[in-house]
């Protein structure tokens, strides 16, 4: 996961270098990353406390599934292989929703979001994700309103995003 090579990108999202992830992260370079929101049929969202393993906000609840696009990969397909990786699920397709430019409150990520529904069961990825859980968009936005440190930045920004939009 440290040595992973993530593409660099300019502030039009286009690819100038491709460096190791360490290195991204401690220049804070612009790269990718994709978030996923699984919802299920009663329009729970399924939200993943992130392992204590986790270099960069280790215990904190984070969207269903996410990760940086790595060196030669477009969203789409990276967005496929972590909703596998970390949730042990395979979906037809993904709803593109938004994307969110690069700024220092989301670490520098072009944030591509998307949704699916599923039901689950799920079978966690240990090394990514400690547990998970199903919550209502009624006690998401309220804690979001309260500013729930339990949540990351990047969940919070990403799902202002999402309410605003839907």
């Amino acid at each position: 996961m440290y040595n992973e090579l993530l593409p660099v990108v300019d502030e039009n999202d286009c690819v100038i270098d491709t460096l190791p992830r360490h290195y991204v992260h401690a220049r804070s370079l612009r790269h990718r990353a994709v978030h996923i929101l699984v919802f299920n049929d009663q329009n729970q969202l399924f939200l993943q406390k992130r392992s204590l393993l986790k270099d960069l906000n280790a215990g904190l609840w984070d969207t269903s599934a996410a990760g940086h696009v790595d060196a030669g990969e477009d969203y789409n397909s990276c967005a496929l292989r972590e909703i596998e990786e970390e949730l042990g699920i395979k979906v037809d397709g993904l709803e593109p929703l938004f994307k969110l430019p690069a700024t220092a409150a989301v670490g520098m990520e072009f944030i591509q979001a998307y949704r699916c529904r599923h039901n689950g069961p799920f079978t966690l990825a240990p090394e990514e994700i400690e547990t998970g859980d199903w919550f209502s968009e009624h006690d998401l936005s309220a804690r979001i309103a309260a500013d729930d440190q339990t949540l990351t930045e990047t969940f919070k920004t990403i799902w202002r995003h999402y309410r605003l939009s839907s």
